[in-house]
């Protein structure tokens, strides 16, 4: 299995990549993805199938043809983030191509060609921003020595643009006219390699459309289930409802009679725990069309063992988990002596948080093409969002060799990391070696709400004391969910340290005690990380409980909040945290926790929000601030009731501090999207269990926003910096839930203790 948290598993391709040209043993490897011309690769370290660092090669990104066509590969996965644009974004501008010449292809899922290719955890811009800068300008270097040798000039005196190479003297040459030369040229010494100076860029930190843009709209982009091969076949599976559950005994009769349908085959699930690679025990119909397969399940007639979770009930579970946190839990971090501090108190404001199991729900559910041969190897068509692991676990599932499982990568309509798991991809792969044919397996909406790795149910309760001057000098926050390690080892009954680091443990106030603790809580279900994981719940509690403290005081929220803050203060939390701070994977000397780069954003927005200024009546607005993965976010949310009382969301402003924003129209985007995504989490969604098994069946019953409850204008204001880039994709969500809540408040007079909110 994977370790827990592969999208907080990073590297440090920064230190360790290095440019070379492939040998031609290397070009063979290649050579289906590159059109001839000048191959150029950048290589790194990264983790092997097993966890170990391995240096690969080619790791090929760039190549210049005679026609000055560009060619980059982009090795990562797309799901609407654009990723497929931001990072080969990087390359062209340091290249110095022109935008409109150059061609973006997918990479297969392969390590040794492109390293890491985990989409996941907000981290892909962070992690090859340097290496994709330093491919780009190593070919430019080459550009334009060969040029200046052509010219008889000094290189000092040219420079590339707009896909050529100038000279101050006014000459001008294609790239594509210097291929040739480039072939036999040696590789430049990396420490003679300069990059460009942010200021020069012409990409960078600019709006760029999206590369697949017109694809999608025309209909062109391929997902997962646009994938036909010849003799493909399709098939759904009826899985266990209850996680854990085997198949007793089943008839297939009446399925086989169903026109159209070929087979049926029974999948073995991996029990308790169930696993974040393995697919659920069920049994499949594989069919000449899924309208025949879909009506052959229907036929299906299955007894099943329902095994230990069959009475499992969401609602019951939760009553427990918060009553757990009324007594002592695992002391998780601790500064100074909070009894003491409770002892002294003026005023104890104790407050509890619930939020329920959350469902990824993307717009594409699930679905994945297998194609096993007779000799044991296997094509795979599928979007996934780890293809390392997607392949992995299909080898292991088919008892074959790792390297005998080829990985095509497809858009995804979504992820949120659901994608990441590879189980859809595992289920291909099984029934294609049945079948003796290429299989697509097909999820359906219900499929995909009933057999989700649902992010966590939780309770927390959090006690803060007011002292008799009326300063916060107290913090107790308890906190319960069932955590994602227990997916793979049902042992685990805290909160991991990795989970906690996101949005509680970390919690960056100047408060002289504090007390951190966890509880226990067992999974009945799958577990697995979605949009900004633990960072949703957390930052629900604390941003809602900081604003009824600055209620209770009598001051500013926003105030508040920023004078909690120390000035201009890395902090690393020595010598209170009972574990590990994993700080996204990163190492805090290299992206610090910073109180200056918080404070900012608190202030941008609430300046850009005009915060002070009186509302017209019956408009409300509310305030939060969080930092995730990395970047730093502060949120203001107004509200108004509409005329059928509902809630109206007519304006959001966020002011964001990723560090150096490389492409902004994606930025702008993830934060509007962020911001849909996280309504619906405080209005409409919610995933239940009775009897072991989920209660909702499709959008009717886990509810997405609809356009009337969605946010009307969204203004995105980011911070200006050349800090190192860090993630955009998750951090739009977790300060928005609480503004909301906040907000919301302030218009009802009703504060939120639990989600989603029942106006």
């Amino acid at each position: 299995m994977m370790p827990k948290f592969p999208f907080l598993k990073t590297k440090d391709p920064e230190n360790k990549s290095k440019v070379f040209i492939p040998s031609r043993r290397d070009f063979l490897k290649i050579s289906s993805l590159a059109t001839g011309g000048f191959i150029l690769g950048v290589n790194f370290q990264c983790s092997g199938p097993k966890g170990e660092l391995i240096t690969f090669a080619p790791n090929v990104f760039i190549t210049l043809d005679s026609e000055n066509l560009v060619t980059i590969i982009a090795h990562r996965s797309e799901m609407g983030t654009g990723i497929r644009t931001s990072l080969p974004m990087i390359v062209a501008d340091e290249l110095g191509a022109e935008w409109s010449k150059v061609k973006i292809v997918q990479a297969e899922g392969d390590e040794e060609k492109y390293g890491d290719q985990n989409t996941d955890g907000s981290y892909s811009v962070r992690m090859f921003y340097e290496p994709m800068r330093k491919a780009g300008a190593t070919a430019r270097h080459m550009l334009i020595a060969a040029a200046a040798a052509k010219w008889g000039v000094d290189a000092s005196e040219c420079n590339t643009e707009d896909g050529q190479v100038v000279s101050t003297g006014g000459k001008k040459i294609k790239f594509g006219d210097l291929v040739e030369q480039l072939k036999t040229m040696e590789m430049p010494d990396p420490e003679t390699v300069t990059l460009k100076e942010f200021s020069n860029y012409k990409l960078i930190g600019k709006d760029v459309a999206i590369y697949d843009a017109k694809d999608i709209a025309t209909g062109e982009a391929k997902f997962g289930a646009d994938i036909d091969l010849p003799g493909m076949q399709i098939a759904v599976i009826r899985r266990c409802p209850v996680v854990g559950g085997k198949v007793k005994s089943y008839n297939d009769q009446k399925a086989l009679a169903v026109p159209g349908v070929n087979r049926v085959v029974k999948i073995e699930g991996a029990g308790i725990p169930p696993g974040l690679d393995k697919p659920l025990e069920g049994v499949a119909v594989i069919a000449d069309n899924t309208w025949a397969a879909i009506k052959g399940r229907d036929a299906l007639e299955i007894e099943w063992d329902l095994g230990e979770n069959q009475n499992y009930s969401s609602a019951k579970q939760l009553e427990e988990m918060l009553k757990s946190t009324s007594g002592n839990g695992m002391v998780r971090r601790e500064r100074g002596n909070f009894n003491a501090a409770r002892q002294a108190s003026g005023q104890i404001i104790e407050r509890t948080y619930l939020a329920p199991f959350y469902a990824h729900a993307t717009m594409e559910p699930p679905a994945a093409i297998a194609n096993v041969q007779g000799d044991g190897t296997c094509e795979i068509w599928a979007p996934t969002q780890h293809p390392q692991w997607a392949r992995q676990a299909v080898a292991q599932a088919l008892g074959t060799e790792y390297q005998g499982v080829k990985m095509n990568i497809t858009l995804l309509g979504g992820g949120f990391g659901r994608k990441s798991k590879p189980d859809f991809v595992v289920e291909a792969a099984l029934l294609s070696k049945a079948a003796k044919a290429p299989v697509r397996v097909q999820w359906t909406r219900e499929d995909d709400i009933h057999h989700d790795f649902y992010h966590a149910q939780s309770a927390q309760r959090i006690r803060a004391v007011l002292d008799k001057n009326g300063n916060l000098s107290g913090w107790n926050h308890h906190t319960v969910f069932p955590a994602i390690g227990a997916t793979g080892n049902a042992d685990e009954l805290h909160p991991s340290d990795g989970e906690l680091g996101l949005g509680c443990i970390d919690f960056p106030f100047e408060v002289p005690n504090i007390r951190i603790e966890t509880h226990e809580s067992k999974a009945h279900t799958r577990i697995g990380w979605l949009r900004s994981v633990s960072n949703i719940h957390h930052s629900f509690a604390i941003n809602c409980m900081l604003d009824e403290i600055a209620e209770a005081k009598g001051v500013d929220p926003v105030d508040f909040v920023h004078g909690l803050l120390a000035e201009d203060k890395d902090l690393d939390f020595a010598g209170e945290l009972k574990g590990d701070f994993g700080n996204y994977g990163e190492p805090l000397e290299k992206f610090p926790w910073n109180t200056r780069r918080l404070r900012g954003v608190i202030e941008r927005v609430a300046k850009e929000a005009n915060w002070k200024n009186a509302l017209a009546e019956g408009k409300a607005v509310g305030f939060a601030a969080h930092k995730s993965f990395l970047t730093y976010v502060a949120c203001i949310v107004q509200v108004e009731k509409g005329n059928n009382g509902q809630i109206i969301i007519p304006e959001v402003h966020y002011a964001v501090d990723c560090g150096i924003g490389v492409n902004t129209d994606r930025i702008r985007s993830q934060f509007e999207g962020g911001a849909q995504f996280a309504t619906s989490l405080v209005m409409t969604s919610a995933i239940t269990f009775e009897n072991g098994r989920v209660q909702q069946n499709n959008y009717d019953g886990y509810e997405v926003i609809r356009m009337p409850q969605s946010p009307k204008k969204i203004h995105v204001h980011m911070v200006e910096s050349m800090e190192k880039p860090t993630g955009v994709g998750e951090p739009p969500v977790p300060p928005f839930i609480p503004a909301l809540c906040n907000a919301i408040y302030k218009l009802t007079g009703e504060r939120i203790y639990q989600l989603p909110y029942k106006s």
